[in-house]
């Protein structure tokens, strides 16, 4: 993880002042662990999650919030006011403030999509199939919500067969018994071709 961190401090601004790395893959694949432990290699950098920019209204069509209180912002260097969403009140709450601080990243299904590639710095893509992915995420949340994850996979189903993620990523990052491993995906440079395997001494989630 330690290497994947050096190269992404190196990586020129993209938005504004802004890193803006983003880990996109379908729901239940492990992105926010994931992101969570590469927040901490690089010391602790912020993780906005789209779970809280997304709504049960606007499961997908969030982007004009997006840009308006977040990428607007930020791109101008300033600090972003923006709302998260509460899925259990179903309501909008108390505004947060995000500082255009110099390496952000960016979880969640659709964080890559092509309203927001010109601003990241880096695309990655959790590699877990689909329906892996779905079937982990639906025992994650028990039997309680499996009408919500119909209405999901639905939604998500669509949103990519119209904006997909995945052939525009920089990086493919995988689970493995030591933890994780990245290769270069169709969206990067051939100069920047690697396939790294580390460890983080946890086993994935």
């Amino acid at each position: 993880m330690e290497t994947l961190a050096r190269e992404l401090r190196a990586l020129p601004p993209s938005c504004g002042p802004v890193r803006l790395i983003a880990v996109d893959g379908h729901a239940g694949s492990g992105k926010s662990t994931f992101a969570g432990r590469l927040a901490g290699a690089l010391g602790g950098v912020p993780v906005l999650h789209l779970d809280d920019v997304a709504s049960h209204a606007e499961p997908f069509a969030w982007t004009g919030r997006f840009r308006e209180q977040l990428l607007a912002p930020l791109a101008g260097g300033r600090a972003a006011r923006w709302e998260p969403y509460d899925w259990t009140a179903r309501r909008f709450g108390s505004a947060r403030v995000l500082e255009p601080v110099p390496l952000l990243l960016v979880e969640g299904v659709g964080s890559g999509r092509r309203a927001l590639r010109p601003h990241l710095a880096r695309l990655l893509w959790m590699e877990t199939p689909r329906e892996e992915s779905w079937a982990r995420g639906r025992r994650r949340d028990g039997g309680a919500l499996a009408g919500f994850w119909d209405g999901w996979e639905r939604a998500e189903a669509a949103h990519f067969a119209d904006d997909p993620s995945r052939p525009f990523a920089d990086l493919l990052v995988r689970q493995c018994g030591t933890g994780y491993e990245w290769t270069s995906g169709a969206g990067a440079t051939a100069e920047a071709a690697s396939s790294v395997t580390e460890g983080d001494g946890l086993p994935p989630v």
